[in-house]
């Protein structure tokens, strides 16, 4: 009964972000190097001008339910795209680059953090979307730490910026940096954010360079990074449960394995399992990933709705300098470790 109750104040507010999302997920096939969840993002926010404050209020619980509980359940349906046996026999060569990027991008994000005065969560996640896969990493961690719907747009339309600059720019310089083929795949898998940014400069580079091949590379690459969404959110998680022991004034005995290993990220790293124990095939994890990935839009829809586009461009000056900085260092340090590993 009360399931029903609360079905009928969310209704609207549900249907609300999927009406969004509809359009947003045509217009982000369409212009990959952008994306569905920023075109839902900037629909979202422009309506929330446009809506009456009394619908808006009608659309809030539902609004609220698709931002957070849809988010969840789109990235344990993203944990069946991850055969963990397939991307550690092929992207294996890739792991000394991978962990060198995520951690110099964690580094720069924590400094700038500390100097700049940055607000702390609005760095995690555009440390984390930086290091790891840009929009998914965000929306795995944002529940961790449990980040708002502002600070969510903020770092998705950061990490969004330096996509497309990438994207555009990546090819052109890898060309006269005479990066190899080889080389160009490392370096598009570990120095862009989004996969979908990722497809699209090694896309690029496959057309300046025909017969090179290394969109499946780069892919691969890129499906490596997003191993580490599983430790990274897992200790975010216990340093979220060590700051709530600090701030109760007292140090429990009792160690709390609910909030150590948030549900969500259990169960996204069992479909992972499942994925690779039973070999699952693309016909059976192609449509998974597919709703997964429309349900981000829906959550980033969500979001964008809930998120205040004037407050968002007046503070967004330190977080884009943070994301320039991390992009920047990043791509120096892959094309650095290419070099001291005798592959560029």
């Amino acid at each position: 009964m009360e399931l029903i109750k609360d079905f009928g104040k969310m209704w609207r507010g549900v249907l609300f972000a999927l009406a969004i999302a509809v359009p947003a997920w045509l217009l982000g096939k369409r212009f990959e190097v952008i994306g569905g969840p920023v075109f839902a993002i900037l629909i979202g926010m422009v309506l929330a001008l446009l809506v009456p404050a009394e619908k808006g209020d009608s659309l809030v619980a539902g609004v609220k339910f698709t931002s957070k509980k849809v988010l969840q359940w789109a990235v344990i349906l993203l944990g069946f795209g991850l055969n963990l046996a397939q991307i550690a026999r092929v992207g294996l060569t890739s792991l000394p680059i991978i962990l060198s990027t995520i951690a110099t991008s964690l580094i720069v994000s924590y400094v700038l953090c500390r100097t700049l005065n940055i607000p702390s969560k609005i760095s995690t996640l555009i440390g984390v979307g930086s290091s790891i896969c840009g929009g998914s990493a965000i929306a795995a961690t944002a529940p961790v730490i449990e980040a708002d719907d502002e600070e969510i747009a903020q770092a998705i339309s950061v990490i969004f910026l330096f996509n497309v600059i990438a994207a555009l720019v990546f090819p052109t310089l890898g060309g006269m940096l005479g990066l190899t083929n080889e080389g160009f795949g490392l370096f598009a898998g570990t120095a862009v954010n989004d996969t979908s940014s990722v497809t699209a400069a090694a896309a690029a580079w496959d057309g300046m360079h025909p017969g090179a091949n290394t969109l499946d590379a780069a892919t691969i690459v890129k499906l490596t990074r997003t191993l580490a969404i599983i430790p990274i959110t897992l200790a975010l998680a216990f340093w979220q449960l060590r700051q709530a022991r600090r701030a109760g004034g007292e140090v429990r005995n009792t160690f709390s394995l609910r909030r150590a290993f948030p549900t969500f990220i259990v169960f996204f790293v069992l479909a992972s399992v499942v994925t690779t124990v039973f070999a699952l095939p693309a016909v059976v994890t192609a449509p998974i990933k597919e709703l997964s990935k429309f349900l981000i839009v829906m959550a980033m829809a969500a979001i964008g709705f809930n998120t205040n586009i004037v407050k968002l461009v007046r503070t967004g000056g330190k977080p884009i300098l943070m994301g320039l900085c991390c992009w920047v260092a990043i791509a120096c340090v892959s094309l650095g470790m290419q070099h001291l590993l005798g592959i560029w």
